[in-house]
């Protein structure tokens, strides 16, 4: 149970720790935006490092280099756990908001992190909510923020990647920049596959070769949801834990 309680307090302290630094970012965004940007991003990957650190796990990651750092990207991955998002947040070169359920706003301080580091809210129930969360994904990455959506809408509990939803993937399809597929195996057996506890384990996150849309035939780019979990399939399947 320490590991649990090291990562609990460590996410406790960042969060009240983080009220003021949250003032002090919105006023040096008043005069360098940018700046501001850049040091959540780094704030907030230096404290999920420590977290992951903190839970023993050895990971390996592999294909950083197929990461383009000069333009946004959309990153598109299965999901199997809630370090999911730590184990691949911690790795961007860059700005880069995430999809998450709309039920994240109900948290004080967590959404308001998320709010400024970009992240977009999905609210399932809602068709035209969930076109205009994508269309300011849209616009996000035209303006060089990169997303990342694990577009099987939930965690997988049996480790399986669950098909993807091809509208989750129009953000690349419009505006033609790469897809990053990353294929994550065992990261449940963080937490999630013995709750309540955190335990060290073997992790691997790859990331494939860029998709480029455009590249594409016709059929692969009107499945295109289909044709990037095949890619993640293939690299799930030459992983062994």
């Amino acid at each position: 149970m320490i590991r649990f309680i090291l990562v609990a307090l460590t996410l406790l302290l960042y969060l009240l720790f983080g009220i003021p630094i949250l003032l002090i970012e919105w006023l040096i965004s008043r005069w360098n935006p940018h700046f501001r940007d850049i040091s959540c991003l780094r704030m907030v990957q230096a404290a999920f490092k420590l977290i992951l650190w903190f839970t023993g796990a050895h990971i390996t990651y592999i294909g950083r280099e197929n990461i383009p750092k000069d333009q946004a990207v959309l990153y598109v991955g299965n999901h199997n756990s809630y370090f999911d998002i730590l184990l691949t947040y911690s790795q961007c070169p860059g700005l880069t908001g995430y999809v998450a359920k709309s039920e994240m706003l109900r948290y004080p301080l967590l959404r308001d992190w998320m709010k400024r580091l970009y992240c977009l809210f999905l609210d399932r129930t809602d068709i035209r909510a969930g076109l205009q969360m994508i269309k300011t994904g849209i616009d996000y990455i035209k303006s060089g923020i990169s997303i990342c959506i694990f577009p099987e809408g939930t965690r997988s509990t049996d480790g399986k990647i669950q098909p993807f939803k091809e509208g989750s993937l129009k953000m690349a399809s419009k505006t033609g920049c790469p897809i990053i597929p990353i294929a994550i195996t065992n990261s449940a057996e963080i937490f999630e596959n013995h709750l309540p506890k955190v335990k060290p384990c073997r992790v691997i996150v790859e990331y494939g070769a860029p998709i480029h849309p455009k590249e594409l035939t016709k059929e692969e780019q009107k499945f295109l949801g289909a044709y990037t979990q095949q890619q993640i399939q293939e690299m799930l399947d030459r992983h062994s834990i």
